[in-house]
């Protein structure tokens, strides 16, 4: 049976590698067209991936790619950047908020440029390619916002250590389910998603605990094939949530989730912003 992503076309931000190419890449074997807005045009010693070899990934997938260069805290970047993905594919259906920053410090020791990075990256750019898009979304029949951000939690936990990152991240949700409430009556769908587990890549890698936290983790597949789930749902219907990745597998009647493990036995870590284990678990 044929997806109703095929032939859509989805705008995100990032996508260079890790959740949102595997996110990308899955959308790809739908049939979609991916535009991704990232700033790595040219290879990082540390971070393996850039437009173009996504755009390879892309379109190995038997998708359309189209990459462009520009960043998701430029009003007019954002804009060039919506716009080409509509002269190039026609229209906009799904926007996936993937781009994002972290860091993992108390208040007195965060630099305000570090402040500044984190929301304007993660809140603001969730606020300004999802209204740059809406227009776009509103003509499409199967419209779809997707950001990869946490369910809203107000407790102290979540604060301790790093609030400016929390602050972000909870921003990103907020911003989401309003479009949710604002957009139902043009039939937009709107919700986050946010992994149970650590997932495996380059900046739990780096930031996170190195080899340790990677044995701890789980792939981005997980992460793709549970926004896939989400995509493919009627938005008149699915809206207006905060996903789990595991709990959307487990809808869709997958269980049995080693395959996703980034490496055999041991025990996997919960991420932020996750209170713990599924009943079944």
């Amino acid at each position: 049976m044929s997806s109703p992503l095929e032939g859509r076309t989805v705008v995100m931000s990032g996508g260079s590698r890790g959740i949102g190419l595997a996110i990308a890449v899955a959308c790809a074997r739908k049939g979609a067209n991916v535009a991704l807005l990232a700033k790595t045009d040219q290879p990082h010693p540390k971070l393996p991936g850039t437009i173009h070899t996504a755009a390879e990934a892309i379109e190995e997938a038997g998708g359309k790619a189209l990459p462009v260069l520009g960043d998701v805290r430029d009003d007019a970047s954002v804009q060039g950047f919506v716009e080409q993905a509509v002269e190039r594919f026609g229209g906009i259906d799904v926007v996936v908020n993937n781009a994002s920053a972290i860091n993992l410090v108390p208040i007195a020791d965060l630099e305000p440029k570090r402040y500044d990075l984190m929301l304007d990256i993660n809140t603001r750019g969730t606020y300004l390619l999802t209204r740059s898009a809406l227009p776009h979304l509103r003509k499409s029949d199967h419209a779809h916002v997707l950001t990869l951000s946490p369910p809203l939690s107000a407790d102290p936990k979540w604060l301790k250590g790093h609030a400016a990152y929390t602050v972000s991240k909870m921003g990103m949700t907020m911003i989401t389910l309003g479009v949710a409430a604002d957009e139902a009556e043009h039939g937009v769908g709107a919700n986050c998603l946010w992994p149970r587990t650590l997932i495996a890549t380059a900046a739990v890698q780096n930031l996170l605990g190195g080899d340790a936290a990677m044995a701890q983790s789980r792939t981005p597949e997980i992460y793709a094939d549970s926004a896939l789930a989400v995509l493919e749902r009627d938005p008149a219907t699915c809206t207006g949530n905060a996903f789990i990745d595991d709990e959307v597998l487990a809808e869709e009647g997958v269980t049995d989730l080693e395959q996703y493990r980034a490496a055999p036995g041991g025990d996997l870590a919960l991420d932020l912003f996750v209170d713990g284990w599924p009943d079944s678990a």
